[in-house]
């Protein structure tokens, strides 16, 4: 089993910052950036889970549900994770959204 510690609290941490964030915030960007990194999880997810099928969008569910947005979709990939190498490399993508998401 692989620990996806890491990845958990870089997800938990960018979420509480969305979470704390100004509206005005979200509405520059931040919750766009993180709607951006909640679908790329999830894509990756559907991947590993159902190699070759056509994977589905994560719709948009609003500038304030990003955060759970963000959250979901990291847990959902946490658990098809088969090494520290891929764990890593999710922890970039959230870290570099957190980044570019200005929270």
């Amino acid at each position: 089993m692989v620990d996806t510690t890491p990845l958990t609290r870089a997800v938990d941490h960018f979420a509480d910052r969305l979470r704390a964030a100004p509206q005005s915030r979200l509405q520059r960007g931040a919750a766009a950036e993180a709607l951006a990194l909640a679908r790329e999880l999830a894509r990756r997810a559907q991947l590993a889970e159902e190699p070759g099928a056509q994977p589905r969008e994560m719709p948009d569910a609003g500038m304030f549900a990003a955060a759970d947005q963000i959250t979901v979709a990291a847990h959902d990939l946490a658990l098809v994770l088969n090494s520290d190498a891929e764990v890593a490399e999710a922890v970039r993508l959230v870290t570099e959204a957190q980044k570019r998401a200005g929270v």
